[in-house]
């Protein structure tokens, strides 16, 4: 893994825009736009400190959120932008700062410390006003592939609970009650019938069927604290394949989903009440990968699976192949695959590194690993 000799966190914010297929890093001097397949520079505008953006699947239309240090970029604005005419559209004002803005082809929402705002994207009316707990760190999850367009913000500072609305309604659907600490990341499944949840604490992440409101997956990450920056489901539209995790360790972490629904009923049936179901749910390591380093320790990032599929290794035995992108804050962009066999045993593959504040790419390592 190469390392910066920049200073650390000079990426202010960075995601991948609906579909996986770009993704963006907004700096202290404007924002760039790359092609995740190819890692190629697609736009670049350097107009002043970017705190908060998001993309509209691959159109020309932006949403961004200054720092402050230009007057048209305060962090109570929203400009929505096309890079097209190289120019702002339209702005919306808020009286606080706007900390997380989420887009699908029917809403937008914009999420400010103690509220959250639900908006119809082609006309800009406001369709619902929720009033939150306190959010300062603008957490939530958004589904903007899903017909009903779900959303979840936390609803306590104190444990990790999360309300979850059809923004395409909008309306309220339910409230899951995770975790015992409060919230630090949650996403959803490509078409919203699961929210993954980690607390903050980090040690346990826990998948929810939506529909229910029920527990279906339950995670150890690790026994020692660890700040889970950034989930990601794999991209079926039914059950996943896999969950995959960046924390502040500085590992990548994956979880089998299917595997572990079929083991944790053969161990309940097993165990029966000598072990509760809640706790040997969390007890499976044979569905718990982990490849170490991947960025270093503290480091916030972003997580996305970008392809899982089924293929077969030398050995002749069916595995699965799983492709992860990441975007980390000190500036690089990587790409790995992994390779999981029926066996248990893994391996994985950088198969691209390459810097998002210089101007050229980095030669790709190809090193196969084993992983934990």
């Amino acid at each position: 893994m190469a390392s910066s000799s920049s200073p650390p966190q000079q990426i202010l914010c960075a995601s991948f825009n609906q579909d996986n297929s770009m993704f963006y890093v907004g700096t202290k001097d404007g924002f760039r736009i790359f092609d995740a397949h190819n890692g190629r520079l697609c736009y670049e505008k350097n107009i002043g400190g970017i705190g908060n953006m998001e993309m509209y699947f691959g159109s020309n239309l932006l949403a961004i959120v200054g720092t402050g240090e230009q007057p048209v970029l305060s962090p109570r604005r929203l400009c929505l932008f096309d890079t097209k005419i190289g120019a702002t559209k339209k702005d919306l004002n808020f009286k606080t700062s706007v900390l997380a803005v989420r887009l699908s082809r029917k809403r937008l929402v914009v999420v400010l410390q103690d509220r959250t705002f639900i908006y119809d994207l082609n006309s800009t009316t406001i369709l619902e006003e929720i009033e939150t707990v306190p959010n300062t760190k603008g957490l939530c999850a958004f589904a903007p592939k899903s017909e009903a367009c779900y959303l979840a913000i936390p609803a306590s500072t104190s444990k990790g609970s999360a309300l979850v609305y059809k923004a395409s309604e909008p309306e309220l659907i339910c409230q899951i009650d995770a975790h015992q600490s409060a919230l630090a990341a949650m996403a959803f499944s490509s078409n919203g019938t699961y929210l993954a949840t980690a607390s903050e604490k980090g040690t346990i992440i826990r998948v929810y069927l939506v529909a229910q409101a029920t527990k279906s997956h339950s995670f150890r990450r690790g026994t020692y604290p660890s700040t889970i920056y950034s989930l990601s489901f794999g991209p079926s539209n039914d059950l996943p394949d896999v969950l995959v995790a960046t924390s502040s360790s500085g590992s990548l972490h994956m979880f089998f989903l299917d595997g572990a629904r079929n083991r944790r009923n053969q161990t309940n049936r097993l165990l029966g009440s000598i072990i509760p179901g809640a706790i040997t749910d969390a007890l499976d390591p044979a569905n718990h990968h982990i490849i170490h380093n991947v960025i270093p320790a503290e480091i916030k990032s972003c997580v996305v699976v970008h392809n899982v599929e089924n293929s077969q290794n030398s050995s002749k035995l069916p595995a699965l192949r799983t492709v992860v992108y990441i975007i980390s804050h000190d500036g690089y962009f990587r790409e790995y695959t992994i390779n999981t066999k029926k066996s248990n045993e893994s391996s994985w593959v950088l198969q691209r590194e390459f810097s998002l504040l210089g101007t050229g790419n980095s030669t790709p390592q190809q090193d196969e690993q084993q992983m934990d």
